[in-house]
């Protein structure tokens, strides 16, 4: 993990000097997230939009979703009963292996595969040494997943390292953290985290090496209220988190709406990168999945606009200004 902290340090440190001219403005930012990762119709629709659109996006990947039975049925998480899981596990062992080979061809895409863990547990009150157990079963699942599905002879090269030095960033389920997370996720190697929520978009902070960041409240709907970018809280706010496929069109459009409101503030404003996470689940009939198209066909392709990952973002922050210091 050392070397892989070392080249990102290298990395950053070259980047300082490609601060921009006075009179420039920064590239907008746009980050965009997915948390789970596990079904893989929508691994294919996610690629997809991203490679007709120019886009890097960051998937937080749970790692229950790698588990066959025998696995699932030996994980504990932290503080829970052996073979418990609160989003389940792989349907099959198939599932399994569409899901790595659409991991490994996002990660050769230039995407972020990074963790959620496993078993998108609540961590407010777990310490560090949880924090740790739960990330160590992330990296074992990924690192052995071609292994404990068959597949050790069709392992690509490179995968290995990839899962055990190029896991980069974490968002906690629930967007629960405690004091014991930033420690842990120190210790094992990670750059950045991605669990706050923040009054609206915001540099990251900087707390000893990792880079913290944080979904935004946006304002959304007729009377603009604020709500997290992501869309399990616009389907809460929308139609309170019951399927309501009679409304989908009206619920589309007023989350792309919301989001080119808050691209177009900042876009046309100081700049400061637009972050939106979502999940792979299509709430309301994929009305913000459909939004997200939509979004990303629109702004990822304006100039002086880069839709990135998380740590592709973070040298073109540091060229800018120092983020806040945690």
């Amino acid at each position: 993990m050392s070397r892989f902290v070392s080249c990102v340090s290298l990395a950053l440190t070259l980047a300082l000097p490609m601060v921009a001219k006075a009179d420039e403005k920064p590239k907008q930012l746009v980050m965009i997230s997915f948390d789970g990762a596990h079904d893989n119709a929508l691994w294919t629709k996610s690629r997809e939009i991203a490679a007709r659109n120019g886009a890097h996006f960051t998937y937080f990947l749970s790692c229950t979703f790698l588990m066959n039975r025998a696995q699932a049925k030996a994980y504990q998480g932290p503080g829970q009963r052996v073979g418990k899981s609160n989003v389940g596990f792989a349907k099959s062992e198939d599932d399994v292996r569409t899901r790595i080979d659409n991991i490994w061809g996002a990660h050769l895409e230039g995407h972020d595969i990074s963790s959620h863990a496993c078993g998108h547990f609540d961590g407010k009150g777990w310490s560090a040494a949880d924090w740790k157990q739960e990330f160590m079963n992330a990296r074992i699942a990924l690192r052995d997943a071609w292994k404990n599905v068959g597949l050790a002879d069709k392992e690509p090269q490179g995968w290995q390292d990839f899962a055990t030095h190029g896991v980069k960033g974490f968002r906690a389920p629930y967007l629960s953290t405690s004091d014991g997370l930033v420690p842990a996720e120190k210790d094992m190697g990670f750059l950045y985290d991605a669990s706050l929520v923040t009054k609206g978009p915001a540099l990251p902070q900087l707390v000893g090496g990792l880079y913290r960041f944080g979904l935004p409240l946006i304002p959304e709907g007729p009377s603009h209220r604020p709500v997290i970018g992501m869309d399990y809280n616009l389907y809460v706010r929308h139609s309170k988190g019951v399927e309501d496929k009679a409304n989908s069109k009206t619920y589309e459009d007023r989350t792309f709406e919301a989001f080119e409101a808050a691209f177009d503030k900042q876009y046309n404003g100081d700049r400061i990168p637009l972050q939106l996470g979502f999940h792979f689940v299509e709430m309301n009939d994929g009305a913000y999945w459909r939004a997200l198209d939509r979004f990303v066909s629109d702004v990822c392709h304006r100039d002086g606009v880069a839709c990135v990952s998380y740590s592709e973002a973070i040298p073109m922050i540091a060229t800018r200004e120092k983020p806040q210091q945690g």
